[in-house]
């Protein structure tokens, strides 16, 4: 497939130019002008990049890109991750909220649907635009049985802090670094809250307001939407495509 149609295509898709975001979002570096595979991530990192190489693809989708909010000086590990990517000629596309907050192949909507969330809404905000995702289960879900229903999709230990019911009804998602968004989810009468990584301050607020949150793990929560992309990509274009795991337990 042509790569500026390819491109053109994900920029339209994913409404990368909708969000305000610290991400550079589109294009990040430009590789061979034909794509007949795409590697998918999570994060821009140099065995990301050898990873795909391996695997022979000449575009690499990732969530977490390497160009984010002023210009920094090509020294050191961002010289080594372009040259790698340049001297190979594989393209970087980079979706960051886009892929978030996303309907179809986002993060959060794609989490709702995992765990057979129904009466799917948009929950929480990123700078004025929507990003995650809130719904109800179909029967009340006991939180620990919760807990364990999401270790089983994403394959990460949760962390739970039960500060409200334990049976869970309705639940608020936003992955990724959104623990203030618990604060949210108490505000609007939901059982319980998921994102990907704790932080001190939001303890004790996630108690006292009668919250349950659950953390998965910054990354794990945030391998969802680039999978649903890869899948996106195969089955309208045709493309070999292929998911680099890397875990980092954060």
């Amino acid at each position: 497939m042509d790569r500026d149609d390819l491109v053109a295509w994900l920029d339209a898709f994913l409404d990368i130019h909708a969000y305000p975001d610290p991400s550079l979002n589109g294009l990040q570096v430009e590789g061979a002008a034909e794509v007949t595979k795409v590697a998918l991530a999570v994060d821009a990192s140099l065995r990301t990049f050898e990873q795909a190489a391996e695997l022979g693809a000449d575009m690499v989708i990732v969530h977490h890109g390497l160009f984010w909010g002023p210009a920094r000086a090509v020294v050191g590990p961002l010289r080594r991750r372009l040259a790698f990517l340049l001297e190979r000629d594989i393209s970087l596309y980079a979706a960051h909220i886009p892929l978030d907050a996303h309907r179809e192949v986002g993060n959060n909507w794609g989490l709702a649907r995992i765990l057979r969330l129904e009466e799917l809404e948009s929950f929480g905000e990123f700078q004025g635009m929507p990003i995650g995702c809130k719904g109800r289960f179909a029967e009340p879900v006991e939180l620990h049985d919760l807990a364990d229903r999401i270790e089983k999709a994403l394959g990460e230990s949760v962390l739970v802090h039960a500060g409200g019911p334990m049976q869970v009804r309705s639940l608020g998602i936003v992955s990724g670094a959104a623990a203030w968004e618990a604060v949210t989810a108490a505000d609007q009468g939901l059982d319980a809250f998921l994102t990907g990584e704790p932080k001190h301050d939001v303890f004790h607020e996630v108690f006292e307001r009668g919250m349950n949150a659950l953390y998965a793990g910054h990354y794990m929560t945030e391998t969802v939407g680039v999978n649903l992309l890869g899948e996106r990509l195969h089955s309208q274009f045709g493309l070999a495509t292929e998911f680099v795991l890397l875990p980092t337990g954060l």
